[in-house]
């Protein structure tokens, strides 16, 4: 029996890790060993950090609107509470958004919050419907038939499908279990 070296197989694998590992400093790019440890360490951050990055901007956006909370004499406790007594629903993240980018409508929504603290009952605005005018687009009609036939040779079924499409797709399929009915059904 001959030798089988497994020196192609070997040498992939450790040519997988080593171009994983490319950019780390020193020696963690170039020895296999080394590499393959801070490529498994690198996972295990990624996979960890992944969640703690949802974390972290989380607090962040709380970290905005607090702080332009406390520009309109209200805190973010007060504030989200009267959001949610009001029944407005807007995520941290658009509100931090608001908070940087239009103070003015911020500021909206703390007197919204501040009147829902104190009893008044918040009705929003509903937008008004504008009338849309129907166009009616020319549809083009086109009508294909198609007919196809089945026959399984061992058991003796036949499948008929008819199908028709225009506007609305129609399809229609006649199912026999002998070869005496489909007889019968075409006499």
């Amino acid at each position: 029996m001959t030798r089988v070296k497994g020196g192609t197989v070997a040498r992939a694998r450790r040519k997988k890790v080593l171009n994983q590992a490319k950019g780390y400093f020193g020696s963690k790019h170039r020895l296999y060993k080394t590499a393959h440890e801070q490529v498994m360490h690198s996972g295990q951050y990624a996979f960890r950090d992944r969640r703690q990055n949802k974390r972290n901007f989380r607090k962040l956006w709380i970290t905005r609107i607090n702080a332009a909370c406390r520009e309109n004499e209200i805190s973010y406790s007060k504030f989200i509470n009267g959001l949610n007594k009001a029944g407005v629903t807007i995520n941290r993240k658009m509100l931090s958004e608001l908070a940087i980018d239009s103070p003015e409508s911020f500021s909206d929504l703390v007197k919204i919050a501040k009147d829902s603290l104190e009893g008044k009952n918040y009705k929003p605005a509903m937008p008004k419907k504008e009338e849309v005018k129907e166009e009616k687009v020319a549809e083009k009609k086109t009508t294909t038939k198609k007919t196809t036939t089945k026959k399984e040779g061992s058991t003796g079924t036949k499948t008929t499908a008819k199908k028709e499409s225009s506007t609305g797709t129609k399809t229609t399929a006649k199912k026999a279990s002998t070869k005496k009915t489909v007889k019968k059904e075409a006499e």
